[in-house]
């Protein structure tokens, strides 16, 4: 066997080799046996503009682990995967390499360009698809899908047709996030929040009636010249003789009313905030209560209007700079300070979003959300970790219409076309409009694009085939599972909940589970632009994909943030090798057919089968309950612990004797089969490499197709885990004696001795301390050292073992060292000051040293008494 397992893992080859076994073998295909229960994931589709971040390491490995999880316990599992048309991004992408040319999407024209982004899509669109497949996802490509394939897109325009069909598509005007260089709205989504260094005007608008005036406070003064009031808390006993007063806007001098509003707050500054009902959305709210005038002071690029006076024409930055200058000319301003502003920031182009009326379309959500808001109370549909529940509820139960338009050529035209006098009509085709819109002429197409989150809340049963209704969409919708990044909650998962009951009836997965965000290791977000990404094509390159899935997934649990660091990986690595070595060992000591079940084993054989049975428990239900920190965690613990440190170590006299081999080895062959396929959906390649290898009578053709683990009831035994883990404790407190003695590892002792009931272990107790001869009783003479564990007492007889006169110096400079460094501890932790200003952890952490070192220093001190040292 061990001639055909090679001497060192490289998973390079080994990744490659399977990856391409499995496709071959059909294994990414649904398994087309009926009477197997359906597993469906459709994973979030990426963008075509997109390259495999850390992010994506994370989310789609998760997809295939739970696929191939749901494979191992006999289901038939289509992962279905696609992209998304991204309808900025890709718009911006292709801008960008226009430019590059000398060109632009304008000077194209909207039917050139389109052809130019499906050109670039054509050459550029599938590179992530490709990098997952380095990472092993066992995904079903003949099944990709496109959110612009034709029979995509016209599942996207029935559910607007329908929707408008039913009055739950409206034009009308509302404040959105708008691109000034892009020129289109943005979803939140497609924005960054940053906090800036500006400044705070206090700008003075004098009373009408020449009795003083009102001061307000302002990060944007350019946008003063489209307020049309000013408002104060109807509590504010400042004001309560003021309400209803004229004030005079300063610069374009516009009488504009002081009007009382339960939005300012009272506490803040002056209580007084300047109302621009077309540049806030708090203000436009403000504006529909009191039915306020909402003048446009911005164009789409950025410039001021008309409305703005003489300032019209002027770059907003430009217009900001001259009003303050003209504010201080006129005495309106009081004083300037510096500020901390938190802006939104479009992710594509990097401008400041503006706040900006616009005439856009919307979707009334209130009705459609109330069957995924039961859905969620009921528990029919559950988050992982539960808090989300909570989350999405209080979204859904303060839902506002959607903003569906974007001001792109890129994606979904919005079907709604437009007769001579302006009435529109819904319809697949202009052909279709002009049937709806019989004698009357079709005239023009709306030019918006729908939101790319339109079209995206279809995916898990448009991918199935809807609104055909094919076998699969009968067979796999509801789909099982979701697993996408909190970020989108509100944005995906709640527009897939939405439009999956109210076109299908109903919910469009079963469970969704929330994974942890990747920051580097100071805690930052992941940014290319700012420095902190790491590019994952070079760690699969450097370790291997397994490596790197692990890396994640052993951090993804009920933790919404996870640091990724170079030195987990290498400590992955070193996994990787631990397990390939240890099987490798296995096999080398395996010769001529399998062993068959032994009728009789040792006390160390029932402890491991009975740590392996307690292994699957915890890590079933870990997977279960999407805590893949617990089942990593349980998972090396049992292999690298239990099976490796102990039961092979415990196992080598056994192993090499031609009368005792038979048992052991079909211990470890059942403990490394379980445990390899366990493994399997978190490192599929290495797994596999060595289930393949594995001499076991019967197995699958692929680990991938095998089963679950399923081990005997009788394999749990208490008892024998009981006795064995005392005397493991009683090797490790021995080991520690020896190690604070400064003795040589694995040097074998000639003798100690022990007083006490070892139940039969002590031929464990005796080769794994490194012992010759172990004798109850207690020495007789010279001097020893003891350590105490579990009701036994073992001695050490220590002459001629260590250099006493050595031992003597070295522990009183240790003893030294710690006096100084406890010294120092105990006056930062009777520092009144230090105590009061440092953070809770710091002080704790302090106080916990200084208990360390404190019990340090007296079984150093028990030492010296014990050496007898002058």
């Amino acid at each position: 066997m061990s001639s055909e397992l090679s001497t060192r893992y490289d998973a390079s080859l080994v990744e490659s080799k399977w990856y391409s076994a499995w496709e071959e073998a059909g294994l990414f295909l649904p398994d087309p046996d009926s009477a197997k229960p359906k597993y469906t994931i459709t994973i979030p589709p990426p963008n075509i503009t997109g390259s495999l971040h850390m992010g994506h390491a994370l989310c789609y490995p998760l997809q295939d682990a739970y696929g191939r999880l749901a494979r191992l316990k006999g289901m038939s599992v289509l992962i279905q995967p696609g992209q998304d048309h991204a309808g900025i991004a890709t718009q911006s992408v292709v801008e960008k390499n226009l430019r590059k040319e000398g060109l632009s999407g304008a000077q194209l024209g909207r039917e050139k360009f389109v052809k130019r982004v499906w050109e670039w899509r054509k050459e550029s669109g599938d590179t992530i698809l490709h990098q997952l497949r380095t990472l092993g996802c066992a995904f079903d490509w003949s099944r990709t899908r496109f959110t612009l394939d034709p029979k995509y897109h016209e599942a996207v325009l029935k559910v607007f047709i329908d929707w408008f069909n039913r009055g739950l598509i409206y034009k009308g005007k509302r404040v959105v996030n708008w691109d000034p260089a892009l020129k289109t709205s943005v979803s939140d989504i497609e924005t960054e929040r940053k906090t800036i260094r500006g400044k705070l005007y206090y700008v003075k608008y004098p009373y009408a009636d020449g009795t003083g005036f009102v001061t307000i406070a302002t990060t944007r003064p350019e946008t003063m010249l489209g307020d049309v009031a000013v408002a104060v808390h109807p509590s504010d006993a400042r004001y309560s003789n003021s309400i209803g007063k004229i004030l005079i806007l300063p610069l374009l001098h516009r009488e504009i009313p002081l009007i009382a509003d339960q939005y300012p707050d009272p506490a803040f500054g002056s209580g007084a905030v300047k109302i621009t009902p077309a540049h806030d959305p708090n203000d436009y709210e403000v504006g529909m209560r009191h039915n306020l005038p909402m003048p446009v002071l911005l164009t789409e690029d950025g410039k001021i209007t008309s409305e703005g006076g003489s300032y019209a024409g002027l770059d907003r930055y430009e217009a900001r700079k001259k009003v303050v200058a003209d504010l201080e000319a006129g005495d309106y301003l009081e004083k300037i300070e510096d500020y901390d502003i938190p802006v939104l920031v479009s992710e594509r182009s990097g401008e400041v979003i503006e706040p900006l009326l616009s005439e856009q379309w919307f979707v009334k959500q209130t009705e459609l959300a109330t069957a995924s808001i039961v859905a969620v109370e009921s528990g029919v549909v559950k988050f992982f970790p539960e808090r989300y529940n909570s989350i999405f509820l209080d979204w859904m139960l303060n839902i506002r219409d959607w903003c569906i338009s974007r001001q792109l050529w890129w994606g979904h035209r919005i079907p709604v076309y437009y007769d001579e006098a302006e009435n529109s009509y819904a319809a697949l085709t202009w052909d279709e409009a002009q049937k709806k819109a019989a004698d009357k002429k079709i005239v023009r197409q709306e030019e918006d694009v729908l939101d790319t989150w339109f079209s995206s809340g279809l995916w898990p049963f448009a991918t199935l085939g809807w609104p055909e209704k094919t076998p699969e969409l009968a067979e796999r919708y509801p789909t099982s599972l979701l697993i996408t990044d909190r970020n989108i909650i509100n944005l995906w998962v709640a527009r897939m909940m939405m439009m999956g009951f109210d076109q299908m009836g109903d919910k469009p997965f079963s469970e969704v589970m929330i994974y942890s965000t990747v920051l580097n290791e100071q805690g930052k977000r992941m940014s290319k632009s700012l420095g902190t990404g790491v590019d994952p094509m070079a760690i699969i390159d450097k370790v291997g994909a397994d490596a790197l899935r692990y890396t994640l997934m052993s951090q993804t649990g009920a933790n919404q943030d996870l640091r990724y660091s170079e030195k987990k990986t290498e400590e992955t690595r070193n996994f990787c090798n631990k397990i390939w070595n240890a099987t490798r060992f296995v096999l080398m000591n395996l010769e001529g057919p399998a062993p068959t079940e032994p009728g009789e084993l040792d006390d160390t054989d029932r402890w491991l089968l009975s740590r392996l049975r307690a292994t699957e428990v915890t890590v079933r239900k870990a997977y279960a309950a999407y805590d893949l920190q617990v089942a990593c965690q349980t998972l090396f613990r049992f292999f690298w612990s239990e099976l490796c440190d102990w039961y092979i170590e415990v196992s080598k006299s056994r192993l090499t004797d031609q009368s005792t081999k038979a048992t052991p080895q079909w211990v470890l062959l059942k403990a490394i089969e379980a445990f390899l396929i366990m493994l399997h959906p978190i490192m599929p390649h290495i797994t596999e490499e060595l289930y393949s290898h594995l001499p076991i009578e019967g197995k699958a053709p692929f680990l991938m197709s095998a089963s679950w683990p399923k081990l005997p009831a009788d394999f749990e035994n208490p008892e024998a885990e009981k006795k064995i883990e005392r005397a493991f404790e009683l090797v490790r407190d021995f080991r520690a004696l020896r190690a604070d003695l400064e003795m040589t590892p694995r040097e074998v002792v000639p003798i100690a001795f022990y007083e006490g009931n070892l139940g039969g272990t002590e031929g464990i107790v005796r080769s794994q301390a490194w012992i010759a001869e172990l004798k109850p009783g207690k020495p007789e003479d010279g001097q020893f050292f003891s350590v105490a564990s579990g009701g036994v007492d073992m001695h050490l007889p220590i002459g001629g073992l260590v250099d006493e006169g050595k031992l003597c110096e070295t522990t009183k400079r240790e003893l030294d060292k710690i006096g100084k460094d406890l010294e120092k501890l105990d006056a930062r932790l009777q520092d009144a000051t230090f105590i009061e200003r440092a953070k809770p952890e710091v002080v704790e952490r302090d106080r916990e040293s200084a208990e360390e070192l404190r019990e340090r220093f007296r079984k150093l001190s028990d030492r010296l008494g014990l050496l007898k040292c002058e």
